[in-house]
Formats: structure tokens, sequence, C-alpha cells
């Protein structure tokens, strides 16, 4: 039986990260992150945001990994990005209550910056990587056009009412 484990996500940083460093000289960047689900209302027939706020972190891996230093120096609060990387578990003990307790985590892998103002000319930098198998090229993504519907994680602009509900908008 095959498994897979794989996240793509667009959102916005809910928080600064906040970087650890390890005894071997390894850094993690942990911080939030949100993403839009975007549903029609039955009773107003308005689309409405359902946000989901994940944790994530993201490290320096290999000799070569920056990953977690580049989102140290390049994302904070409010930042848009594009993120891959996979789901992880993380359980433990309440101490208050006793209870066992579970969280799941986004690890990063890879992270492209989506700020036009960052962006500049509109192709935006390279992904980021870190020491993956390569998997051929991932796709540059340009800064969406003016009133898309990806315009913003807020969801100021929602996608054309088409009578689908559910149809993808490009």
């Amino acid at each position: 039986m095959a498994n897979l484990n794989k996240v793509m996500l667009i959102g916005r940083l809910t928080r600064d990260p906040e970087m650890r460093a390890f005894a071997n000289g390894g850094r993690v960047a942990n911080f939030g992150f949100a993403v839009n689900n975007r549903k029609k209302n039955q009773q107003t027939g308005e689309w409405e945001d359902d946000p989901v706020f994940l944790d994530c972190e993201a490290f320096n891996r290999g000799d070569t990994g920056k990953l977690a230093d580049n989102i140290e120096r390049f994302l904070h609060k409010g930042s848009q990005a594009y993120l891959e990387g996979h789901l992880k578990l993380d359980k433990w003990d309440d101490k208050t209550t006793g209870e066992k307790r579970s969280k799941l985590r986004v690890v990063v892998e890879v992270m492209q910056l989506l700020d036009p103002k960052l962006m500049g000319d509109g192709s935006g930098p390279a992904p980021q990587r870190n020491s993956v198998p390569a998997r051929g090229p991932v796709p540059q993504r340009s800064a969406p056009a003016q009133g898309s519907y990806y315009e913003d994680a807020a969801g100021d602009s929602g996608p054309p009412d088409e009578g689908g509900g559910g149809d993808i908008p490009f």
C-alpha cells in the first residue's frame, strides 16, 4: 500500500518566526500560518472565509540548507508565502490535566515568497530548498493578477459565482 504525506499551501504568517538553535549548530524556525478556505453561505449567498491556522517549522538541513535562516530573514507577520512540506503529529501529556494531547504541525521543505514588494519584477525568487531528493523543477509562481481569486489571504475577492460552487476559478 502506498503512502503520501505532502502539503502545499499559500497563505500568510500569523506571527513572526521564532528561531531556536541546536547544540550541533542547526537551527529551526517556528511560525504560525493561516490559509482561507472559501465557502458559500447557503443563507446569504455570499462567499465567506473559513480560516485554518497551522503551526509550522522549518530546519536548516545539510551543509547548504538555509531554509530556517531565509524564513527568519525574509518572512514576518503578514507575509504571504507558498509553503510545501509534510505533516507531523506531535503528542504529549498535559501537565495540568494529565490528558493526552496532540497537534498536527507542517514541516516546511520548500518556501517561496509571494509578497509583491519583495518580488520586484513579479517573477519572484527561486524556491528555497534543502537537501531534498530531486523531483524536477518547482514551477515559478508569479504575483497574482489584480482582482484575481487569490488576491489576498484576507479574501476581499472570491471565486466567481457560476452556479458550480466548487469550480476552480482558473
